[in-house]
């Protein structure tokens, strides 16, 4: 793991070069690459170092790290263009990916908190220095406070572990069951509200709204997925607890999958519509990671992925409707079908994705939830019905309204997509329809 690790901080000189903005972004690909030909990944923990090590569940975020990194790069070439402090974006990219990597990776529990919080500060700097409206600080101090505030009492729980056990290796904990009320709390409200669960999501919508377009994907794509890694990793040992207190979790991620689905409905904002949309589908992967069965567990790991690859190309879409636009409302995206043919088949084909339609990867971590879900109280069908309809409703209310109807009178003049978009929007829709047909990898069956 170490020599992934070594070829990213050897980037970091790279992006201080003026003209090799996108020979860094060949890079990351190339490693991005590196890293699926290493799929040599079963069960049990490999290429264990002292600190560094994957199993199935680690490989399949890293590898979604780098790619949508690589691919936020591609489509972030207006920073480029306008020589927009280029360098430090592609510096601060580097870097985010470099504390993902460590957090995905890390067998350590300190080590894993250390970077699951740092992680924060290129994102903070993505929002505060590339974002677009000055609202951005006010979202930049919700993104923090949120996450920070969360964040404080496990560490805690954490310290707790280690003068209990004596140990902080992942490993080495599979086997305790831990019964204290008091540090359960501790440890998962940190990835409850990195989820983000129903009622702790406000600085997401705010933080995606306000971001340029590569923290949006990045947002969407990896960091919601912090919290879903982390909860696989401490349930391990906190079974007995999580019997006793995982219902009010399921209650309020199915409650609140159905509220966010109709705020979706009412949304002007096209950045707005996409970014409830992620809260809605994280609720159900955090239902099933609640119920804490195996099909629970593969099916929110399998939706994780296939959400990462589908709302972070959705984001890009929204921004190439912005860039021609200049606005985000969907009173002034209609009717892009009459001047971007082309584009239009890309967001019918991501917003199938996004409604769970065959042959997505969705549709498998989709029915696998509903699977676990309904096997642990049948009263969940009616809230998962409701989820499902809501989430086609708003979808097929994004696609037409922005598709369909007269073009914007104020409109002047705009192109069709150029071949850079078409590239990124194939590498986000080809991995997801693709991975159906080796879904035993994102099932973690060897």
């Amino acid at each position: 793991m170490l020599k992934y690790l070594f070829m990213m901080m050897f980037l970091i000189p790279l992006s201080f070069k003026k003209k090799t903005f996108w020979m860094v972004q060949n890079l990351i690909f190339l490693l991005g690459f590196l890293f699926i030909l290493m799929n040599l990944y079963g069960n049990f923990s490999m290429n264990i170092s002292y600190f560094l090590g994957c199993d199935v569940i680690s490989y399949g975020l890293i590898t979604l790290s780098i790619w949508i990194t690589g691919l936020m790069i591609m489509a972030s070439s207006t920073v480029f263009n306008s020589n927009n402090y280029s360098m430090f974006f592609m510096f601060n990219m580097i870097m985010l990916l470099i504390f993902l990597f460590l957090t995905f990776s890390s067998l350590n529990i300190f080590m894993f908190y250390l970077c699951f919080e740092s992680s924060l500060i290129p994102t903070l700097f993505l929002i505060l220095g590339w974002g677009y409206q000055p609202e951005r600080l006010q979202a930049g101090i919700y993104l923090l406070f949120y996450t920070l505030l969360a964040s404080l009492p496990m560490m805690l729980g954490i310290f707790y572990l280690y003068n209990y056990t004596g140990t902080m290796n992942f490993y080495l904990m599979m086997n305790l069951n831990l019964n204290y009320y008091l540090f359960y709390f501790c440890m998962i409200m940190a990835f409850l509200v990195k989820m983000p669960m129903f009622l702790v999501h406000l600085w997401l919508p705010k933080a995606h709204v306000e971001a340029p377009v590569s923290g949006s994907m990045i947002l969407a794509g990896v960091l919601l997925k912090l919290g879903g890694y982390g909860l696989v990793r401490v349930f391990s040992f906190l079974q007995v607890v999580g019997l006793k207190f995982n219902y009010i979790w399921i209650t309020i991620s199915l409650v609140g999958g159905v509220l966010v689905s109709l705020i979706c409905l009412r949304q002007t904002d096209l950045k707005a519509l996409i970014a409830y949309s992620s809260v809605a589908h994280m609720g159900i992967v955090l239902g099933g990671l609640m119920t804490m069965t195996y099909w629970g567990i593969c099916g929110s790991y399998t939706l994780m992925i296939a959400h990462g690859l589908c709302s972070s190309g959705l984001f890009c879409l929204a921004n190439m409707s912005y860039e021609r636009m200049s606005s985000r409302s969907l009173f002034i995206n209609r009717g892009l079908l009459n001047f971007m043919p082309s584009l239009a088949l890309w967001w019918f084909l991501l917003s199938s994705a996004n409604m769970a339609a065959p042959p997505t990867l969705n549709l498998l971590g989709e029915i696998s939830l509903l699977n676990s879900i309904v096997a642990w109280s049948w009263l969940s069908m009616f809230g998962l019905a409701l989820i499902s309809f809501f989430s086609a409703a708003y979808t097929l209310f994004l696609y037409s309204y922005t598709q369909h109807g007269k073009l914007c009178s104020g409109f002047y003049s705009g192109s069709n997509g150029k071949i850079r978009e078409y590239l990124i929007l194939f590498l986000h829709w080809f991995p997801l329809n693709l991975l159906i047909m080796k879904s035993e990898s994102c099932f973690l069956m060897f």
